[in-house]
């Protein structure tokens, strides 16, 4: 790489140049769909660490779930080798997810806060752990989490190199505490906030930019955000009850047996369960939700998801056999009645959602008289929530019907509660 000829500018392209070249301890990235923050960081990450000067440099890549990384910053590495024609000096591993220089020993390490114990204890083989990358930084709700995250990268690092943290993320929310912490902070040496988008994206062809153009048109709040890397103003919630814990289910039988008494549990024995699909393709994601019911004392408990572009029907359904569902009953959008079929045909039991009139706004107004406790790998779910507005009209008034965005998983949600909320006599 020392002595390569050619310019890494032509595999990078334009509007990073600051995130190039800084050397403080936060370099943090905002950027809107497409904005190349994540390849560019990737490259960034393979360029140097390949470098003579940097050959004792290793870097961490967190997530705040795990099983997220391996089909985005993981994919994104493997991808920066390739361009750079470094396939036979990185090699990427699967069980665990690891890549490693087969030159010098150098690793690439993931891993997810949903394992804090694998974050804050590891230890390199070969050199020191110097530069950490967050991917979807916006999924770390607290900043606690993220200072534990901090405090990972300490020690002495040999001279010349430098510990640097990177986050990247969509700015869905201006609550959120990175733009308190790194963006509204005063000017300081060790901190670049940035934000880019997809008009710096020179390798976009023409379709790509349509869609963008079609989002300014149609959505501009939402082009606000996803387009020009803007935060997003949130301002009026559809759900204000909810709060994110992590907690464990199990039967009463089930802890008594225990020697040590856990204090996250959460007795399965009178919940209710309810499984709700969304369907998506290309520009919007397939989305299950994974729920329980506390009726007595009006709780929902969000245990799990899924949320994927791409899926088709089969896919569907393999995914949620791999996550263990595909024995449950699901409640699916029934707007899609071939989907529905093609599913059950599969094997998945599947039914498609009852749409009466004013069915979404009774729905949401049932869900609104429970508190939602939101287990931390429901990341997508707490995107979601945490965006998901009453719509306003174009005088800025607000509208009594949510957005038609961030909806998939609170969709999928009240479809998976139906049969509690028809029960209650509230769809019709």
């Amino acid at each position: 790489m020392e002595n390569a000829v050619f310019k890494i500018s032509d595999f990078v392209g334009g509007g990073y140049k600051d995130f190039w070249k800084f050397k403080g301890r936060y370099r943090v990235c905002k950027g809107s769909r497409a904005s190349k923050k994540s390849k560019t960081s990737a490259l960034w990450f393979i360029s140097n660490l390949s470098k003579e000067k940097y050959k004792a440099a290793n870097l961490l890549v967190i997530r705040k779930t795990y099983r997220t990384l391996k089909d985005s910053c993981f994919t994104e590495l493997k991808w920066a080798i390739n361009r750079l024609g470094l396939q036979n000096v990185w090699v990427a591993k699967e069980s665990p997810l690891e890549i490693v220089n087969v030159e010098t020993g150098q690793k690439i390490y993931f891993r997810g806060l949903d394992d804090p114990f694998k974050v804050t204890s590891i230890t390199v083989d070969t050199g020191v752990l110097c530069w950490l990358w967050i991917e979807e930084a916006y999924e770390i709700m607290s900043e606690s989490d993220f200072d534990t995250i901090d405090e990972s990268i300490r020690g002495e690092v040999p001279e010349g190199y430098f510990k640097q943290i990177t986050l990247t993320f969509n700015p869905w929310n201006e609550h959120h505490w990175i733009k308190k912490r790194f963006f509204d902070a005063p000017v300081d040496p060790d901190i670049l906030a940035m934000t880019t988008n997809y008009l710096c994206n020179e390798w976009l062809d023409a379709s790509d930019k349509k869609l963008f153009e079609q989002m300014k048109k149609n959505n501009p709040r939402r082009y606000a955000v996803a387009g020009l890397g803007n935060w997003g103003i949130v301002d009026g919630l559809v759900y204000e009850n909810w709060v994110e814990q992590d907690f464990r289910l199990m039967t009463k039988a089930e802890y008594n047996k225990l020697d040590e008494k856990p204090d996250n549990v959460v007795f399965s024995d009178n919940l209710k369960s309810g499984f709700g699909l969304d369907f998506g393709y290309t520009n919007d994601p397939s989305a299950a939700f994974v729920g329980f019911v506390d009726l007595d004392n009006a709780k929902i408990y969000v245990w799990d998801e899924m949320y994927e572009k791409g899926l088709s029907n089969k896919r569907i359904y393999e995914t949620l056999y791999g996550m263990g569902y595909s024995k449950d009953r699901f409640t699916g959008d029934s707007a899609e009645p071939k989907s529905i079929d093609e599913l059950k045909g599969y094997g998945l039991r599947i039914t498609g959602a009852s749409k009466g009139k004013d069915s979404v706004n009774n729905g949401i107004q049932w869900i609104q008289g429970f508190q939602i406790i939101i287990h931390p790998r429901c990341v997508n779910f707490l995107t979601e929530i945490s965006n998901y507005t009453w719509d306003k009209d174009k005088f800025g008034n607000k509208l009594n019907i949510p957005i038609d965005d961030f909806n998939h998983l609170m969709d999928a949600m009240r479809y998976g509660l139906e049969q509690f909320i028809k029960k209650n006599g509230w769809l019709y």
